[in-house]
């Protein structure tokens, strides 16, 4: 049977990392992508491949390489991410547009890129990893929350438009995992004369608590794992606690208000 090839974008740390290693010690072929080969030089959990995905140029040229090279893509999971935090009045325009860049933008482009190929097979898989945040406004997270909201109901429509293709897509959210993301995260300055200097300082403490106490991205991998294995995969996946988890139960089940005080409450505002 032939060796699956699976390409997961963001792969030299934190959850794409362990991912990688999870599904080659399943018997996959993997490929991770970082955007600075060069960073990387003893690497060698698995092949590590040079991919921007806020650069097109960089895209199609690094996907056309591993098609060439392998002649199939049977799994492409839209892992690379970053992370930030701030007041939405306060958070520098270009901050922003780079949030969506990366976490919007960058995993559309990689599957655009992908799914001529995934046709030409008529098989192929795209994992595209968003977040629990993605589900609801989070305070001083609010930027990230949309770009990863917008990837969600993004896929919706993509699973539509390409069933006919052999292809399947769907999303995986995670909830706070133990990674590196807290030290790549973009932090808008806290200045002491901002009417948030108070709450966004209280926050922000709340927030970096949640990832340094976070679960074995252990955990998503065997996920990804479950759902490469599964026949037809579900729209929407999640991972995480079981408190995570339930307060997507509560946002369907309760009024906007009461839901938005259990938030208040907890991040003490």
């Amino acid at each position: 049977m032939r060796q699956k090839i699976v390409l997961i974008t963001g792969g030299s740390s934190g959850i794409g990392r362990s991912i990688g290693l999870h599904l080659k010690s399943k018997g996959y072929k993997v490929y991770g992508t970082t955007r600075n080969l060069e960073n990387y030089p003893e690497f060698s959990d698995f092949q590590l491949i040079e991919l921007d995905v806020r650069d097109n140029a960089s895209i199609a040229l690094a996907i056309n390489n591993l098609i060439v090279s392998e002649g199939f893509l049977d799994v492409l999971i839209n892992n690379a991410g970053i992370g930030i935090t701030g007041p939405i009045e306060e958070t520098p325009e270009a901050e922003i547009k780079k949030t969506f860049d990366t976490n919007f933008h960058g995993p559309i482009n990689v599957a655009r890129a992908a799914l001529p190929q995934m046709r030409k097979q008529n098989s192929g898989l795209i994992i595209n990893i968003t977040s629990i945040a993605g589900y609801m406004g989070l305070p001083y997270r609010g930027i990230y929350s949309a770009s990863k909201g917008a990837l969600e109901l993004l896929t919706e429509a993509l699973r539509m438009e390409t069933k006919d293709f052999g292809i399947k897509i769907t999303n995986l959210a995670p909830g706070d995992f133990a990674t590196n993301i807290a030290a790549g995260r973009y932090h808008t300055p806290a200045n002491s004369v901002s009417p948030y200097y108070k709450s966004y300082g209280k926050t922000l403490a709340i927030i970096n608590d949640h990832v340094q106490e976070g679960q074995d991205p252990i955990k998503v991998a065997e996920m990804v794992f479950k759902i490469i294995n599964t026949k037809n995969p579900k729209v929407h996946y999640k991972v995480g606690s079981p408190m995570q988890k339930f307060s997507l139960v509560l946002k369907k089940i309760l009024p906007d208000k009461i839901y938005e005080r259990l938030l208040l409450k907890h991040y003490k505002l």
